[in-house]
């Protein structure tokens, strides 16, 4: 029988107090690397593929990174799309923030999808007989990423449970800011 110990720490890096939650983690493929911060003081653990993967435009793929968790109850993992690949690439995280529960045991997947239009642009003009001659099409670009890429971060989160406490009408507790869905304007 194996026993785990889970504990929860306050850490000292460089200055920094941070809570540390220790999170078992089995390593399911040859090719993972376990998920790191880049910097002292980031929210988000970097998380690589582990195999070259061409996404075409149109197209979702769930990558494999070759690790699984046992996240504590109370806790989830959230994974979010690394900034500097959604402002150069129409790659995006399908579902973000992906929730990953503290139940699950299965390898983790990162969705990712090709938001490229198939066809970007299509030049034409008319024959005398006013049929359409097309002259060009322009593809939306695939992106392949590599392995040992990083392709998303995960971001550890504290889950409150929910206690649904039943009223007979929510606009009597204070707080009503009175709208929603653009009702601040844009300026």
């Amino acid at each position: 029988m194996t026993v785990l110990i889970i504990i929860n720490t306050i850490s000292e890096t460089e200055g920094i107090p941070k809570r540390t939650t220790a999170i078992p983690v089995q390593i399911c493929n040859d090719n993972a690397k376990l998920p790191a911060y880049a910097r002292v003081g980031d929210a988000g653990l970097d998380i690589y593929a582990t195999e070259d993967i061409s996404i075409a435009p149109g197209e979702t793929k769930i990558l494999p990174t070759g690790i699984k968790v046992a996240i504590p109850l109370g806790y989830e993992l959230q994974v979010r799309p690394k900034s500097g690949r959604c402002a150069k690439t129409k790659l995006r995280v399908a579902n973000t923030p992906g929730t990953i529960d503290s139940g699950y045991r299965d390898e983790i997947g990162v969705i990712l999808e090709n938001i490229e239009p198939k066809i970007k642009d299509i030049e034409y003009s008319f024959n005398e007989d006013g049929s359409v001659a097309i002259k060009s099409i322009l593809h939306g670009d695939t992106y392949n990423i590599s392995k040992g890429e990083k392709i998303a971060q995960l971001v550890l989160s504290e889950v409150p449970t929910v206690l649904w406490e039943e009223v007979n009408n929510v606009g009597e507790i204070a707080g009503d800011r009175g709208g929603g869905f653009g009702s601040t304007g844009i300026k």
